[in-house]
This record gives C-alpha cells, sequence and structure tokens, in this order.
C-alpha cells in the first residue's frame, strides 16, 4: 500500500494522460466526417498524430535532460492542451494534422517522463507491483477515453475544451508532488539495425502490429458509422477491442512462454485473420455481432506486439535490451504512421470493410515471413520471460529490463 501512495501522483497523471489523449483520436474521426473531410483527410490525421508520436520519443528525453522532468512534462502537456484547442479555430483538415502532430508529441513526451521516473524510484522489491499498477491505470482509463466519445458532441468547442482541462490536470499531480526528480538517463540511441540483427520475425510483427492498432483506433470510427453504429455505439466498439487485448494478455503470455514464439506469433496471424473475415461478416448483423467481433479481434491482434519484443530480446543481452527495445519502438511507429492514411484511401475505394482486409494482408505477410524465418534458424531453449509491452515511449525499455533479465 505504501508502495501505491508513493507513486499515486505518477499513476493519476497517467490516467488524465489517457483519458484526453485517448479521446481525440476516435473525436477527430467523426467531428472530421461532420464536418465533411474525406475519408482520406481522416485517415491523414491519424497518421499525423503518429508521426508526432515518433518525433516525440527521440526529442523527450534530451528536453529531459536539458530542463528536467517536471519542466519537460509540462512543456509536453501544453503542446497538447494547444492542440486540442485550437481545433475549431481553424477548420481545415491540414491544420488539424498539424495540431495531431502536437498531440502526439504530447503523449510520448509525457510518458517518457513519467516512465524515467518510475524507473528512477522503483526498487526490485516493488517493480512488479508498480508496474502492474501502472498497466492497470493505463489501460483502464485507455478503456474509459473510448467511452468518452458516447458523451463528446463531434464538432464541439466544449468537446475538444473538455479533453484539454484533462491535458492539463494531467499536470498537476506530478509538479506538485513532494518527492525530488530523478537524475535524466540517458537517452538511448536509435539503432533500427540492432532489431533486425536480433529477429527480422520480430521487426515484422511489430510493424504488422502497428499497422493493426494504428488503422482500427484512427480509422475504426468510420469503418464503426458505415456499418450503421450511433456514436455512443462506435465508443463501445473501440472499448470492446480494448477489453479484448487485455483479456488476451494472461493466455498469449502463457502460450508464447511454453511454446516456440514463432509458432505463436504465426497462430496469433491466423486467427487475427479470422476475426477480420469475422467482423466483415458480422458487420450487418446488429451492434451486439459488431461488439462480440471487436472483442475478438483485440484478442487475437494486441498481444502480437509485446510476442514480437519477447522473441526479439530471446536473442538479446542484457546490455542490449534498452536499446532494442527503442528499435523496436522505431519499427511499430513505421506500422502505425502509414496505416491510417492507408487504410482511409482503400476504405474511401472499396468500403468499409476494406480496413479489415487491410489488416488480414499485412497478417498474411507476417505469417508467411515467420514460416520463412523457421527453415533460417532455431530460437533458444533459455527464454525471457513475456511481457505485456505498452507502447508508449522509448523509456519502457529501461523499466522492463530487469524483468526481462530475470530468467524463470
Amino acid at each position: 500500500m505504501r508502495m501505491l501512495i508513493s507513486f499515486a501522483a505518477l499513476f493519476l497523471s497517467v490516467i488524465l494522460l489517457q483519458l484526453s489523449s485517448g479521446g481525440v483520436g476516435p473525436l477527430d474521426a467523426l467531428s472530421g466526417l461532420a464536418l465533411d473531410f474525406s475519408t482520406a483527410q481522416v485517415g491523414l490525421l491519424g497518421s499525423a498524430h503518429f508521426v508526432g508520436f515518433f518525433v516525440g520519443c527521440w526529442w523527450a528525453p534530451r528536453l529531459m535532460g536539458s530542463v528536467g522532468h517536471s519542466r519537460a512534462f509540462a512543456a509536453f502537456t501544453a503542446m497538447g492542451a494547444i492542440g486540442l484547442l485550437a481545433h475549431m479555430l481553424v477548420i481545415n483538415p491540414y491544420a488539424w494534422a498539424a495540431m495531431r502532430v502536437a498531440s502526439g508529441l504530447c503523449v510520448a513526451g509525457c510518458y517518457t517522463v513519467i516512465e524515467a521516473w518510475l524507473n528512477a524510484k522503483v526498487t526490485n522489491e516493488t517493480r512488479g507491483r508498480a508496474m502492474g499498477t501502472y498497466r492497470i491505470a493505463d489501460m483502464g482509463a485507455s478503456l474509459v477515453a473510448q467511452l468518452m466519445i458516447g458523451i463528446l458532441e463531434p464538432a464541439s468547442y466544449v468537446s475538444y475544451n473538455l479533453l484539454a482541462l484533462l491535458c492539463c490536470a494531467s499536470i498537476l499531480p506530478l509538479t506538485l508532488t513532494k518527492a525530488s526528480q530523478p537524475s535524466t538517463p540517458e537517452a538511448p540511441r536509435l539503432r533500427p539495425k540492432l532489431g533486425w540483427a536480433k529477429s527480422p520475425l520480430a521487426v515484422a510483427g511489430v510493424m504488422v502490429a502497428g499497422l493493426t492498432s494504428g488503422a482500427f483506433r484512427m480509422v475504426g470510427p468510420i469503418y464503426g458509422q458505415e456499418v450503421g453504429l450511433r456514436v455512443e455505439e462506435i465508443g463501445y466498439f473501440l472499448a470492446a477491442f480494448v477489453l479484448g487485448g487485455a483479456l488476451a494478455q494472461y493466455p498469449a503470455g502463457w502460450l508464447a512462454d511454453k511454446f516456440d514464439r514463432r509458432w505463436v506469433l504465426i497462430w496469433l496471424s491466423a486467427a487475427s485473420i479470422l476475426s477480420c473475415a469475422v467482423t466483415i461478416g458480422l458487420a450487418g448483423g446488429g451492434t451486439s455481432a459488431v461488439m462480440a467481433a471487436a472483442i475478438l479481434f483485440g484478442i487475437t491482434t494486441f498481444p502480437i506486439f509485446s510476442v514480437s519484443a519477447a522473441h526479439a530480446h530471446d536473442f538479446a543481452s542484457s546490455a542490449e535490451r534498452v536499446e532494442l527495445s527503442a528499435a523496436l519502438m522505431f519499427f511499430y511507429a513505421i506500422g502505425a504512421i502509414a496505416s491510417p492514411l492507408l487504410a482511409s484511401g482503400l476504405i474511401d475505394a472499396y468500403g468499409p470493410s476494406a480496413l479489415f482486409l487491410l489488416i488480414s494482408v499485412g497478417h498474411f505477410a507476417l505469417i508467411l515471413f515467420g514460416i520463412s524465418r523457421m527453415k533460417v534458424r532455431k530460437t533458444v531453449d533459455d527464454k525471457t520471460p513475456y511481457i505485456y509491452t505498452p507502447r508508449t515511449s522509448i523509456t519502457i525499455g529501461r523499466l522492463l529490463k530487469r524483468q526481462r533479465d530475470r530468467k524463470d
């Protein structure tokens, strides 16, 4: 209990930040459609978010080293709040794209500060409980953020103002805490070649995870509207995906620790293709059927990033773990940047089912690549423990390093 109290300010900041940043994606999609933006322009907003996220991941540690944790956090939340408040001042999709870059910078920067602070304060005795609570706070707030779409009116200043208020409120717990700021860790180097050298299959896996998550989270509201869901039902649809992902973590981890992780990835991708087909088939089956399909989609697709990361770390030394985690985040961002724009263009051309056809193609390619990689080399017998890996910042690699080093 004392551990939870000591980290309460950090966890409260995480919850408020996730409520703000998790709500802006679906709100932008629905607002853009209400303002007659094209589907491709709405997809551009999602891609712009991940561009900002990618830039923020590499800039945040350097800014934090220059001005300190609290000031860096305040600077990034100010960027996010400005981006939110400016939406209804300039009704233009390309101006909104610039605002979404600011939102992406905010998310990456704030999570970098929070995770750096956590890493400096946890001990070997408290690390497991702290990380478990952190994951619950993050995923729980993400679930609630999707449900907020039911009360946020699209293209409304009040809606964006509410999200901006939550973003600003996330500053208070962290900046008012009496805990001393930790020393700033050295920023990890960007070495994409390290990821490819350790596991080409893991690189392919995280890119497909980025393609899946980026497309569904940013373009999913368009799909929901196209298949006849009401605004509040679109929130349930997105939340069902997050819920399915949360439910899948333990069984996916058990499978990844017990069996060859390459086969786990291959079968998860096969199940993902099946869930895409089920989602397309149930599009006209009513609200309950669409929600059930979204849960199944989350169960099959959400664990792929963590399984891929665990497979890559099986081949890495302890000294390489932080930079390997950063490299995997780089490849995840590539998939997430490209997919919303690509998915929205395909929906324009071929209808809403094209979203899941695109995701199916990505997973089919992962299956073929996984089978080909199994012929190249054997997997390791001494595995690292499976760990659910949030896609929040490159600092997460430091938080998880010691847990990966502890062999079961």
